[in-house]
């Protein structure tokens, strides 16, 4: 018979684990005397004692424990218990591997944000923009859906466009769910199948070239914004983001060399 000191050091479970697990009619002693309350185990608890450890390094909690240990006649379910415990494990390193690419291009971002407010070839111009024929379509989705609303455009008016997509961004928040129109700028056409043909007045702005990704673009508007702040301007809604180099309609192309035109409209 080992003392609960002995057991400890033999089954590598400390005397407040073991108290506590004789506590949990989890691992009970083989004897406990009346007079001074010490525990004892017989030898044959040390490897039932291991498994319990091994099991709660497997994140099982005490109750799952307790459950298996009653079946442990049946080594089918103990086995089938740790092939599911084996899947929980790899669903966590592929979650974990997920979440450092995402750490890994999150930082990446943030270095090239940086580079984008500090070079020097794209700043900040007042311009005046000329008003444009456009076919649009309007949409309440996430970004990344604006590409449906291009293609109907390009289907449809295949023949009429003349010049590089935009989008008309409603919203002067950001938004999940946002409300905006995906634009081409036509020579002529009638509006049909949800497709809206009609004039984009003419108006001021504030002009700034974005090169990079579109995940990006959160930058150059910071950029953009300070410099309307700093003169004091009124924007106005919607603001125009023109595509002037982007992925085609079958080659995605290089994020790096993405170039957009942000165009925050101005009162006056």
């Amino acid at each position: 018979m080992f003392t609960i000191g002995e057991f400890s050091r033999v089954t590598g479970l400390t005397v407040k684990t073991l108290r506590f697990y004789h506590e949990e009619g989890l691992l009970a002693p083989t004897s406990v005397d009346d007079q001074t309350g010490y525990r004892y185990y017989d030898g044959s608890l040390v490897e039932l004692a291991r498994t319990i450890a091994f099991l709660k390094g497997l994140d099982f909690s005490l109750a799952e424990i307790k459950g298996l240990l009653a079946k442990a006649a049946d080594n089918s379910e103990l086995t089938a218990a740790l092939m599911r415990q084996r899947q929980v494990i790899d669903d966590r390193i592929r979650q974990l591997k997920q979440a450092r690419q995402s750490l890994d291009d999150f930082l990446n971002a943030q270095r090239e944000g940086k580079r984008l407010m500090t070079q020097p070839t794209f700043q900040c111009e007042e311009k005046t923009l000329s008003a444009l024929k456009i076919a649009a379509v309007r949409m309440k989705a996430p970004y990344k859906d604006c590409r449906q609303g291009f293609c109907k455009i390009s289907k449809a008016f295949w023949n009429q466009i003349a010049g590089p997509a935009l989008l008309l961004v409603y919203d002067m928040d950001y938004q999940e769910i946002a409300n905006y129109e995906t634009c081409m700028p036509v020579k002529g056409g009638q509006s049909r199948d949800g497709i809206e043909v009609r004039d984009l007045p003419a108006g001021r702005c504030i002009s700034l070239l974005h090169k990079g990704p579109y995940e990006q673009l959160s930058h150059s508007y910071q950029k953009a914004l300070a410099y309307a702040k700093e003169k004091g301007f009124m924007l106005i809604s919607p603001c125009r983001e023109v595509y002037l180099k982007g992925p085609g309609m079958i080659f995605k192309g290089n994020p790096k060399n993405y170039l957009t035109e942000i165009q925050l409209m101005i009162e006056g």
